[in-house]
């Protein structure tokens, strides 16, 4: 049998906000905020927040050590031959890749070499 009326669907009820759940964002936040502050004293760097609308909240908190966990430290060298050595190698990578700070076209400071590769550290051909 065909019909020519179309199906309704049907739509779930939308969930009214919950001051419960608000608050417990709030309180989470604010417990964040509150860890983060402490945490800061111990060298230690944290940041956190809740996002949400009447429909879903949010969340998120991140902790850790201070300062930019994409630096790695080297350490130096010990004697006085690695120390001959190194000042060397940094000399000829000197000499052969040329450092310049220059401006780019947008206006910021950027090193600039002679050599290619010279950006990664690259001495020897």
């Amino acid at each position: 049998m065909s019909t020519f009326h179309c199906g309704r669907a049907s739509r779930p009820a939308r969930p009214a906000r919950s001051v419960s759940a608000i608050g417990a964002a709030l309180a989470l936040s604010t417990l964040f905020w509150c860890a983060g502050l402490a945490a800061a004293q111990a060298q230690v760097v944290g940041s956190g927040g809740c996002v949400g609308t009447g429909h879903s909240i949010n969340c998120a908190f991140r902790w850790g050590p201070a300062g930019d966990p994409y630096v790695r430290h080297v350490p130096r060298p010990m004697d006085a031959a690695a120390i001959a050595r190194a000042n060397k190698r940094e000399h000829r990578w000197v000499e052969r890749c040329r450092p310049i700070i220059a401006p780019d076209r947008y206006g910021v400071w950027r090193y600039h070499y002679a050599m290619p590769g010279c950006e990664f550290g690259v001495g020897e051909d």
